[in-house]
């Protein structure tokens, strides 16, 4: 689920409006089939939060080689990004299921401790091509 992100360019003031996001991570190898089995019933809770904080589209895929690797991409219909991911972050439903997940994954961001703490989880990724 996205996370807050550590502050940068690309999540200033002029970009709190609606965009679309492409975010990934590592997933260990030995957890791709517990990581499947929990997003195929995702907690209700957690899926409200998600819409809560203006987030719809939502996919994640999974690419096994050569380092399974989570893509995420969603968009962001709203006005204040970081509000909305900061309300996210404060649901505790929302705070459980990192903490399961976080377990299951490693994060190319230097520093990263957890979805919740350190300067981000999920490695963002630049748009370079859409159509729609």
């Amino acid at each position: 689920m996205p996370a807050p992100q550590e502050k940068s360019q690309e999540n200033s003031q002029e970009s709190q409006g609606p965009r679309r996001i492409g975010q990934w991570l590592y997933l260990r190898e030995e957890c791709i089939d517990e990581y499947k089995r929990c997003h195929a019933k995702v907690w209700p809770e957690v899926l409200e939060q998600i819409k809560d904080s203006n987030i719809r589209d939502y996919s994640i895929f999974l690419a096994l080689t050569p380092r399974p690797t989570l893509f995420a991409s969603f968009k962001y219909i709203g006005q204040a990004f970081d509000a909305d991911m900061a309300r996210m972050a404060a649901n505790a439903k929302v705070q459980e299921w990192w903490e399961m997940t976080d377990g299951m994954q490693a994060s190319p961001v230097e520093g990263a401790e957890g979805s919740a703490r350190g300067p981000g989880w999920w490695g963002q990724s630049e748009e370079v091509f859409y159509v729609e």
